[in-house]
């Protein structure tokens, strides 16, 4: 038969359901002292160091973390587009217990606990500033839905019961293996551009709102990506290179989800520079990301 040409090929204008979050990669003064710093407090263990690089992650597990070292940058401003937390997903709630008596029993700082209805989180910032969630999801089956949205809340989290439960447990001895990057939240400068970039055209979905934040997410997930503008309204991330967040990574299945993707980016006037199996992108608000194809060794990572 001959094909008929009035009948196009299909047009994907969203990312797989299978997108999820990869490492992050940090600039930072004092990669030695963080390179302890996320061992005694997160568990994580350095999988590949190079002259500038450290990759950490989980022993056994998946690269989530990239320190590289960079001499005399200015400091991130915090009222400015970036970093707002990198959120490190473990995979149940006695993994997160059994961390919860560790830094109690450390007397590790921590900023603030909370119940989000979809997840149960800690929150506390690593020596040089860059945000910290560490957090356990509930089923998806106990996910609630408000309208066309999915419903989160920042209620108390059930301290004193994940304690209590932690300290029943055998010790903690280190970041479980199964421990990912389970969302990213970056402040932004404007959250009309911010739903253009990651709805319209990135291919996410968006999932719910807060006043001054969205969140957006591949396949059904609760949040990829945060975005908001508490302290960053109309404040882009400065031109020059400083500390804090280099580039995030969101990882998709194969190369014609990543084409596709890079089709879309450009297409709307982003920016979309391919090479080496990944295409790099900047968010209007001056956040840069790295779009990939599947799981990156950790000596993948030290190049990259």
């Amino acid at each position: 038969m001959t094909p008929d040409a009035s009948v196009s090929a299909p047009v994907h204008t969203r990312l797989p359901v299978d997108t999820r979050d990869g490492p992050v990669t940090l600039a930072v003064a004092d990669r030695d002292g963080l390179v302890a710093w996320y061992g005694r407090v997160l568990g994580f263990v350095e999988q590949a160091r190079s002259a500038t690089r450290s990759v950490l992650g989980a022993a056994g597990g998946a690269a989530l973390l990239v320190l590289d070292q960079k001499p005399g940058l200015p400091a991130h401003d915090q009222r400015t587009a970036g970093l707002f937390h990198v959120a490190y997903l473990v995979p149940s709630r006695e993994d997160l217990a059994r961390w919860v008596a560790h830094v109690a029993a450390q007397r590790i700082p921590i900023e603030g606990a909370s119940d989000h209805l979809v997840s149960e989180a800690f929150y506390l910032s690593d020596p040089e500033g860059n945000g910290i969630e560490v957090y356990r999801d509930r089923p998806r089956g106990e996910w609630r839905r408000k309208g066309d949205e999915i419903a989160m809340d920042t209620l108390a989290a059930d301290v004193q019961g994940l304690l209590a439960l932690g300290t029943r447990l055998p010790a903690w001895t280190g970041a479980a293996s199964g421990t990912t990057v389970g969302h990213v939240h970056l402040k932004v400068a404007d959250l009309d551009a911010a739903r253009r970039f990651y709805v319209e055209t990135l291919g996410m979905d968006l999932m719910t709102t807060y006043p001054g934040a969205l969140f957006v997410a591949a396949g059904g997930y609760h949040h990829h990506f945060g975005l908001n503008v508490w302290r960053s309204k109309g404040r882009p991330k400065p031109a020059r290179e400083e500390y804090g967040l280099a580039e995030t990574t969101i990882v998709v299945p194969d190369a014609a989800a990543l084409a596709a993707t890079a089709t879309r980016l450009a297409t709307a006037g982003y920016r979309a520079d391919s090479g080496d199996g990944a295409v790099i992108t900047v968010d209007p608000a001056g956040n840069r990301l790295r779009l990939a194809i599947g799981e990156a060794t950790a000596e993948a990572l030290l190049a990259a």
